[in-house]
Formats: C-alpha cells, structure tokens, sequence
C-alpha cells in the first residue's frame, strides 16, 4: 500500500504537469484528500525531475538543433543558423521574468503563509479556467521565426503567475504566446523550451529540501518512473488538444475543481 500510494503521486504528478491543470495544485489536493505521511515537497520535486527528464526526451531534436544552430551562428555566422540563434536567445529572454520572480519569491518566502492553504489553489484554478477560457478562439499566424523581443517578454510575464500556488505554469505560457499572435503549435513549442531551463532552475533552489530516506529507494524510483512514463504520454496528446483548439475543455474542467476545493475543502 505504501508503494501505491508513490506511484499514485507520480501518476498524478505525469498526468498535470504538463497540462494547464497546475500539477502542483493537484498534488495539494491529493494532499488534503488522502490525509497521509509523505515528505510532498521531496516527492514534488523528485516527480518534477521525471516530467522534466520526459520532455527533454520529446524535444530532444529541437533541443540539438537550437543548440548546435547557435554555435554554428555564433562561431561562423552561418546564415541558415540565425533563426535557431535568435531562438535560442529568445528562450533567454523569455526565462528573465520568472527568472527573478521565482528568486524574490524564494528569497522574501512570498508564498510562505498561503503555499499550503487549499482555497487558494481552488481560486488559482478559476484563474487559470478564465485565462483558458479567454484565448479558446485564438488562432495565430506567427512561427518561431516570427518570436522577437516583445512576445518573450510577454510570455516571460504571463509565466510569472505560474509561479503562484495552483497556477499552470504552462496553461499561463501557452496563453501568453497566444495572446501574441503564435500559432497554437508555436506557443506550445516556445512554452516547452521555457519550461526546461525554468524546471532546472527550480530544482536547484528546492535541493535543500530533498530528505532522501534509505528505505523509500524503491518507492522514489517508482514515481520518477511513473511519472516520467506518464508525462510522455500526456504531452503528445496534450499537443494535439492545443493544436485541434480545444483547450476550453481544460478551462472547463479547472472551474469545476476550482469551485469543488473552495465548497468542499
């Protein structure tokens, strides 16, 4: 039953992460319904480490090509590298807002007094449901090529809230680039390539508060796996939801669970 209840939480973790649902919230609620002791914040972070491992896996061909496109730019201005090189900058620039939001909130603790209170992540899924509801008609004609200045620093700002308890950090992307003219395919690209640096980063600030116990190994490598496996597969379908412009089933199903938690819990 122990090992369930770890391979639950990755389930739950794979299944959210991803999706404009706040995979931290979820797992606040499942908190608060199963009423058991688990260490949440090193089962947080170690399930986040599998949905990151996870993308980095379905955009590993991006990944190489932005890289290699930069230094191939940067060393020999190769000019059919520029749009990677420029790319890749705009992943940069688009991490800086949450970038030093996430310090200031980590530094000052500004989350310390509501981060556990469960109304607050049911009126952060109201939020996020308004957000979704707000671009589900929206259909862009901007490509990567087309991500300057001003749309990384708009998506960089809409990532910011998914800083706030409850929050989808990607449904709060996705509708930043949206609200810029992206494709929806565009957005959801330029919402992953941010989610990789932005996930490496938060990991490195919460290590300290990894407590690692000798004799929950087995149950820690279950829900990395799970979570990981899971991530995979939510994301590919999750990619074709945005692109088919179906999101207000989300925005939907966010208001519900929203209400549900302030009513209920």
């Amino acid at each position: 039953m122990e090992l369930l209840k770890y391979i639950f939480l990755g389930f739950i973790q794979g299944m959210t992460e991803t999706i404009p649902v706040s995979s931290s919230g979820h797992l606040m609620i499942f908190k608060e319904i199963m009423n058991v002791n688990v260490d949440f914040d090193t089962i947080a972070i170690l399930t986040n480490f599998g949905s990151l491992i996870a993308i980095i896996i379905l955009f590993w061909n991006d990944i190489v090509k932005i890289i290699k496109g930069f230094f191939k730019y940067l060393t020999k201005k190769d000019k059919e590298c520029k749009e990677d090189y420029k790319y890749a900058w705009m992943i940069v620039l688009g991490c800086i807002p949450a970038g030093i939001g996430g310090l200031l909130v980590s530094y000052f603790d500004l989350f310390d007094k509501i981060e556990d209170n469960i109304k607050i992540v049911g009126g952060s899924l109201i939020i996020t449901s308004i957000l979704l509801f707000a671009i589900r008609n929206f259909k862009g004609k901007k490509d990567d090529g087309k991500i300057g200045v001003k749309e990384a620093l708009t998506v960089g700002c809409f990532q910011i809230l998914g800083l706030f308890p409850g929050i989808s950090r990607s449904g709060s992307t996705i509708v930043g680039g949206m609200t810029q003219g992206l494709k929806r395919d565009t957005a959801f690209k330029y919402s992953f390539m941010l989610y990789i640096p932005m996930s490496i980063a938060a990991m490195a600030l919460q290590i300290t508060d990894l407590n690692i116990e000798s004799g929950l190994i087995l149950h820690y490598i279950c829900s990395v796996v799970v979570s990981l496996v899971v991530t995979l597969l939510v994301t590919k379908w999750f990619r074709k939801i945005v692109n088919n412009g179906k999101l207000i089933y989300f925005s939907i199903y966010c208001f519900i669970v929203g209400l549900l938690v302030i009513l209920f819990l």
